[in-house]
């Protein structure tokens, strides 16, 4: 059975951690939910580590259908968070409502997230009150880097730091059942966390959350043009694989790959057949 955000939210209640990854395609997928994971994020970083872009903002929403479809397809107990892509929810509530709505509807997946705080509050309100559950996202938005001047960690003055608590607190208040905290010092962070009674999910934001989100292309290891700050690698799968793709190459060049072990048999009399027939 698939969770739901009610099994989310009585995570938080018993105190229970919750690990949350990024996943793209089908494979990893399958993976992943094996592995335990209760939420899958389609991030929109599947713009930079997928796609090749410098950043989140040329991703589409065709985009993240086609990679959504795909987790869905893969998954079968872990509740699915599709990411909504920039310019597809701030131009106007109605236009947020239809794409979150297409998110569901064309997508297959549970839940929606969007970034920004009490900016967005009443189109989250909007998309909730239609039934649409909505995880928030906080501190560093990456499709405000052009806004931000960077990735920054966001928070670290009073101002800054008051601002993300009213951002953190109308989102609850508009019907978020999660929040992201993302690049926020780990202290402000943690009373975040405490303040609020939905779950919060850091990323770069201390062991104080309720729970936490990696990119899995960068926990992995396959990434490999740069390495957050907030990343452990548990595996260096690039070098694994660079390796592993370079043994398959000079086998091939050599000879030594294939074999008969990796060849199909005919029988010996439709062989002759066909050797008679040639000369």
């Amino acid at each position: 059975m698939r969770l739901t955000i009610s099994h989310v939210k009585e995570m938080k209640q018993r105190g229970e951690k919750i690990p949350m990854l990024t996943a793209y395609d089908y494979p990893t997928t399958r993976l992943l939910d094996a592995a335990g994971i209760p939420l899958l994020l389609v991030g929109d970083s599947l713009g930079m580590v997928v796609l090749g872009y410098d950043s989140t903002v040329p991703v589409t929403m065709d985009d993240m259908l086609h990679h959504v479809k795909a987790v869905v397809r893969g998954s079968q107990r872990a509740l699915v968070v599709g990411d909504m892509p920039f310019m597809s929810y701030q131009a106007s509530a109605d236009e947020a409502l239809r794409n979150a709505g297409r998110f569901l509807k064309e997508g297959g997946c549970q839940t929606i997230k969007l970034e920004g705080g009490e900016r967005v509050a009443e189109t989250v309100r909007r998309i909730v009150d239609s039934g649409i559950p909505v995880m928030g996202h906080i501190g560093l938005t990456p499709q405000s880097v052009n806004q931000l001047g960077g990735y920054k960690v966001q928070g670290k003055t009073p101002r800054a730091a008051m601002q993300l608590i009213r951002d953190a607190h109308a989102l609850e208040q508009a019907g978020c059942f999660a929040l992201v905290l993302e690049s926020v010092p780990a202290p402000l962070a943690k009373a975040i966390t405490h303040r609020l009674s939905i779950p919060t999910i850091g990323i770069g934001a201390g062991p104080d959350c309720d729970g936490q989100v990696q990119v899995v292309s960068d926990m992995l290891g396959l990434f490999t043009d740069f390495v957050p700050k907030h990343t452990k690698q548990y595996a260096r799968l690039a070098d694994v694989i660079q390796k592993a793709v370079g043994e398959y190459a000079a086998e091939v060049r050599s000879g030594a790959f294939p074999t008969l072990k990796e060849s199909y048999a005919m029988d010996e009399s439709v062989v002759h057949e066909l050797m008679a027939g040639a000369t």
